[in-house]
This record gives C-alpha cells, structure tokens and sequence, in this order.
C-alpha cells in the first residue's frame, strides 16, 4: 500500500475531461491559468463530488490507502459558491469510499491576499472535526509573499489545524524560509532549498518534510530537464521528503510513475525507495 500528502483535487482532473483538449501551459504561469480553467468548469457540489469519487477509485487501482487532499477553498469562494456545500458532498463521496482514508487541506490562494486567506481558515476550522485537518497557501509566491499571512497561520494554529505552505517552487530559499516562520510544519515542493545549505541543515536537523513532485516541477518549467531535478540532492542531504502526483490529471502521471522516476533516473535503491515511502505515512497530518 503507499500514501500521498500532495495532490490537488482539482489539479487530478485531466483538461479533456472538462472540455479543455490539449493545453499546453508553457510555464508556470501557464500552468495556473490552465489550473483556473479546469476549476471554473466545476459549478456545483455534485460537481465536486464527482471528481473526488473519481479520484478515490484512481487511488483503490493504484493501491493507495491514505491521502491528504488539497481543496483549493479560495477559489471555490472566489466563485462565489458555497464552500460548506461543496465541501458536504466531497464528503460524502468519501464516506462511500471508506478503504481510502481521506484527509483535507484547504488551500487559500496566496496572490489573492489576507483577508480571503483568512476566511478559508475560518471555514477549514469550522470543518476540523469533519475531516480538514490542515491549512495552507498556494499559488503565486512572487505575488503573496508568505510573511503576509503570519496572522493567519497563527489563527489556523490556534483552532488545532495543522499547517501546510507551497514554497521553494518558484522562489528561491526565502521563500521557504518565510513559510517556516509563519510556522509551515510540511513544505510544498521545497525543492529551491537546495540551493541554500544552512536551509539544508534546518530541514535535515528540524525533520520538516518536503513534499516532493517531480513530474509537475519538469511540466511547469520550474525544473528545466528531468535530469536536473534536485530530489536527489535533497535526499542525500538528510531533508526527509515524500514522492507526490501533484496534479495528476494535469501532468498525466500517477504514484508509481514518481517512484519509477526516482529509481530509474536518480538511481535510489531499493532501500531508500522503501524510506521515502515510509515518510508519506511517517510525516502525514
């Protein structure tokens, strides 16, 4: 069986699937506005809950048996819909899937500032004992630097949710430096930390786990060739990393495929696949 603690919701629908034919994003801008399409198609609950039994069943094949989900919350209120209704009916296509053991993170969208990040916080606290057991920003690092959300991290905190942060994707060591300050416990991608060896050391000496993802990271441009992704690096540095799909449907690739990758292109024994899989269960929320 594995585990998966980085997968979008919205990002495991594939652009066909919605109408979209074949996009190319480019760059990660591209990719964000590509994101943004496919969560626009998504109008009702129903909708919502479709995908999310979808994905369930993608995880049964796949052998999956526990995953924490990102629901990109900001963008359901963005649009103006019902989050509680929406997340209802995630819900309960989960109850009708119970072999997956299914947790959530609701995600605010970092470039659309303070006070709508604060709201999401507020729904997810809310929803903690149904099910979100986690916070956290995504999007633009450039445009929602991390600092600005202290306030809201502390809050999540306060109200026993756990505390996620995308960094290090776009952005360079700072970034991820600010997520650890505002009090991000796991990091989304993280990989820029290579380039930064005292942030190395925090990683390696704290335990805080990057959520690695390969194949989204060479498809957004962020890492220019396969070869030049940093995964290896950061594993023999002692930083305690899990293997991630991302946004599967987007990328087209699945668990195995992130594992083969790192066998087959970074040479990691047989050994060491063993620990990076252990670390999904090991630094789940």
């Amino acid at each position: 069986m594995a585990a998966e603690l980085h997968i979008h919701l919205e990002g495991s629908v594939a652009p066909s699937d919605v109408g979209l034919g074949h996009v190319r994003m480019g760059d990660f801008g591209g990719f964000l506005q590509l994101f943004k399409a496919i969560s626009e198609r998504l109008e009702t609950p129903e909708d919502y809950a479709k995908i999310t039994t979808k994905l369930l069943r993608r995880f049964l094949d796949e052998g999956i048996d526990y995953a924490e989900i990102t629901l990109s919350a900001g963008v359901v209120l963005w649009k103006k819909q019902d989050l509680n209704a929406t997340y209802q009916a995630i819900r309960g296509a989960c109850m009708a899937r119970p072999e997956v053991r299914v947790k959530w993170c609701f995600d605010a969208v970092r470039q659309f500032g303070v006070e709508p990040a604060m709201r999401v916080a507020e729904m997810a606290a809310e929803l903690r004992d149904e099910g979100v057991v986690s916070f956290g920003i995504g999007g633009d690092e450039l445009r929602g630097p991390a600092n600005l959300f202290e306030n809201v991290y502390g809050f999540a905190r306060s109200k026993g949710l756990r505390l996620t942060a995308h960094a290090g994707e776009t952005a360079g060591p700072g970034s991820i430096w600010d997520a650890l300050r505002i009090g991000a416990e796991r990091i989304g991608h993280g990989i820029r930390a290579v380039e930064d060896p005292a942030l190395l050391r925090h990683l390696r000496d704290r335990n805080i786990p990057l959520e690695v993802c390969i194949t989204s990271n060479v498809a957004t441009g962020v890492v220019e060739r396969l070869e030049d992704h940093p995964v290896r690096r950061l594993f023999d540095a002692g930083v305690p990393i899990t293997l991630n799909t991302d946004d599967p449907g987007i990328f087209e690739t699945s668990l195995a495929r992130e594992f083969d990758i790192v066998r087959e292109a970074f040479g990691f024994s047989e050994s060491e696949l063993k620990t990076v899989a252990g670390n999904a269960y090991r630094y789940a929320f």
